[in-house]
């Protein structure tokens, strides 16, 4: 264990702010980090998190040993919350995973994905025009980056249109899960999913009544084969419904800031279409669009040289794998000319993103549709973009002001 454990502050705003300076030191002077505040290990280098992700003693189900160490009657009032988070893919046993990983997959083919291309255009059309009736100026985060992919898994869900407002709310008070564990906002958020769940419970019945080639009817015919309950379907759609659009939403709003910021490289993207997709992977690499996930060790573990103790939380720094300079040439540099990136934005083996072809079709679409429609947007003037720290090690992008 690092003899010096204040040496590096995970859980200050600074940090929050931008964490890259801080993983570059833990990745250079202590790359399995252990951390009293997170009271885990921090892994930083590429090499060692494409390690763990492969490593079975390493079970993405960590979310109830965060639960276990509130108080008793923060833990007593939260169980409602716990019982739900545990019922989450991704969250749950490798047998869980895996078992809804592989019902998914039956809804996520490359044909699916592909097939939504006329649905991701008209909507991205249909929200441009709305910011041209607006005037042009907009709140890039709330009025395309949101409602883009949340409308688009609201749709693959059954969940009407006129509902997403409510679907947005709920998700905002869901990333108390995923940051520090605060009481009150576990609460909200423990309300947030129950609403939710009692809402996809009336979406479920509509769906039986009236059935349609949807990601509901594969969970339906999963449950008719008695591989999932109504209750882990619930707690699943709950979970599509807030990460079907948060990752997509980050790549988008973090990639126009991206631009912004570089201006050559925007020059670049505006002269050639034919770039966008390697600019989608490179903001995905740069941007720190999802910052670190989480594992809990199940059995005793060695990585690198390093003992880990069963029963231990171990965060996989993922925007530090991407800026890692033993993979990645001059790391720092925002490139979208970079070829055939490495970079681990949606996980690795057993746990890659189920949604990546999704959100990447998604970006493709919108900076496609924005970059043909208004090749001069740029931000507004004597505006700023509005970042919240979320400690620890993250910031949520609220507000990026434009004019198209």
């Amino acid at each position: 264990m690092s003899s010096q454990p204040l040496a590096f502050d995970l859980v200050s705003l600074e940090a929050a702010q931008n964490a890259q300076p801080l993983y570059h030191r833990l990745r250079t002077q202590d790359p399995i980090h252990w951390s009293p505040q997170l009271q885990g290990w921090v892994l930083t280098r590429h090499a060692d998190i494409s390690n763990a992700l492969r490593d079975s003693r390493m079970v993405a189900g960590p979310m109830t040993g965060q639960f276990e160490r509130l108080p008793e009657d923060a833990r007593k009032a939260l169980m409602p919350l716990r019982d739900a988070v545990n019922m989450w893919m991704g969250h749950t046993t490798n047998e869980g995973h895996l078992r809804f990983q592989s019902l998914l997959k039956r809804y996520f083919t490359p044909r699916t994905v592909e097939n939504l291309r006329p649905r991701i255009q008209a909507i991205t059309d249909s929200l441009l025009d709305a910011a041209v009736a607006k005037g042009g100026s907009i709140d890039l985060v709330q009025d395309l980056a949101i409602p883009l992919p949340s409308s688009v898994i609201a749709e693959m869900l059954g969940v009407p249109l006129t509902d997403e407002y409510m679907l947005q709310r709920w998700s905002k008070d869901l990333t108390a899960i995923f940051s520090a564990f605060d009481v009150q906002q576990l609460l909200q958020s423990q309300k947030s999913v129950m609403e939710m769940m009692n809402y996809m419970r009336d979406v479920l019945a509509q769906h039986r009544r009236a059935p349609s080639e949807n990601i509901l009817e594969v969970f339906m015919r999963a449950q008719a084969e008695g591989l999932v309950s109504e209750e882990e379907i619930l707690s699943n759609c709950v979970l599509l419904l807030f990460a079907g659009h948060e990752t997509t939403a980050r790549l988008i709003s973090r990639g126009m800031v991206l631009l912004f910021d570089h201006p050559e490289q925007f020059a670049k993207l505006r002269e050639d279409a034919s770039l966008i997709p390697q600019a989608v992977e490179e903001m995905l690499r740069f941007g720190d669009v999802v910052g670190f996930i989480t594992r809990l060790t199940v059995a005793p573990v060695e990585l690198a040289g390093q003992a880990m103790q069963q029963f231990q939380m171990v965060y996989l720094a993922l925007a530090a794998a991407n800026r890692d300079p033993a993979v990645f040439p001059e790391p720092d540099r925002f490139d979208i000319t970079r070829k055939a990136s490495k970079h681990v934005a949606f996980g690795f083996g057993s746990f890659y993103c189920l949604g990546a072809a999704l959100a990447r079709l998604e970006a493709h679409v919108f900076f496609e549709t924005l970059l043909r429609r208004f090749p001069n947007v740029r931000p507004a003037k004597g505006t700023q973009p509005t970042w919240e720290p979320r400690p620890p090690l993250n910031r949520e992008l609220r507000a990026l002001p434009v004019e198209l």
